[in-house]
């Protein structure tokens, strides 16, 4: 009996030790998944800073540049091939500067650490890119006034006036889908053929008719005639963000009183009426 007693805690003194074995392996694991990925978050961390301080001292010597130019203008220009070498010197430190930022903004947009801070870091650089853009491109017309003209700093200016352009289109776009939303109303009858509302349901799945939807601005459109004496929203929107309210006629008006909170649950309003 004893001997059995033995063997089972042996037994039991092995499988403890088994499983803390194993336990200690997958501890330690996940402490080197740890350690690595730390090490390449930090190594990541600090390449964007070794690539936001170049970017700084590409600035840092395009002003200096600007400087020497600006001390000439002042007078009068006694070596057009000093000024010459110094806009050759700030084209291609822009273009430089230009192709970091346009990387560092892709590598954010993919990075697990594109941190608010590294975020704001980047707008900054931006903004100081188009800011300088705008003060080489008047330095550049000054020039071209006393026929010293640069062809490498017209490509350059030419490719900020261009990368410029596009930010601002793409700004629109986004701004655009950002406040863009979908409206309807029709009978029972007619959403349910346009497979907007099916088994009672609205916008059940995909397979509605989204070309039967009017797309609207929701900074401007607030308010909806809908031409019938019964109204009732079948999508989901706050209450207290809108009234219904009756024309002359007695038919129904929608009136959004805060678009934002009207908004933020569906970007699609659906109303059935009554005809």
């Amino acid at each position: 009996m004893k001997k059995l007693v033995l063997l089972v805690a042996c037994a039991i003194a092995f499988a403890a030790c088994d499983n803390l074995e194993r336990k200690n392996k997958q501890l330690q694991e996940q402490n080197d998944s740890l350690q690595i990925a730390l090490t390449q978050s930090n190594a990541e961390l600090e390449q964007f800073m070794g690539t936001f301080s170049e970017i700084q001292e590409g600035f840092r010597l395009i002003t200096e540049a600007e400087g020497r130019i600006n001390a000439q203008r002042e007078g009068v220009i006694s070596s057009v091939d000093q000024v010459k070498a110094d806009m050759e010197f700030i084209a291609q430190k822009m273009k430089s500067n230009r192709e970091q930022i346009t990387q560092l903004q892709q590598k954010l947009k993919n990075s697990n650490n594109a941190s608010a801070q590294l975020k704001k870091t980047l707008e900054q650089l931006t903004a100081q890119l188009v800011e300088k853009s705008q003060q080489i491109e008047a330095l550049q017309a000054d020039l071209a006034a006393r026929n010293i003209r640069i062809a490498t700093l017209d490509e350059t200016v030419a490719g900020l006036r261009a990368d410029s352009l596009a930010k601002e289109r793409t700004l629109d776009a986004q701004d655009k889908a950002l406040n863009t939303a979908w409206f309807v109303y029709g009978t029972k009858k007619e959403l349910k053929e346009q497979k907007i509302l099916q088994k009672g349901d609205v916008l059940q799945n995909d397979d509605f008719n989204k070309d039967y939807f009017t797309q609207i601005d929701i900074r401007k459109d607030t308010e909806f005639k809908l031409y019938s004496k019964s109204a009732k929203l079948l999508t989901t929107h706050p209450e207290g963000s809108y009234i219904l309210t009756k024309d002359s006629k007695g038919q129904y008006i929608l009136r959004i009183t805060d678009p934002t909170r009207f908004w933020s649950v569906s970007r699609y309003l659906v109303i059935q009426v009554r005809v």
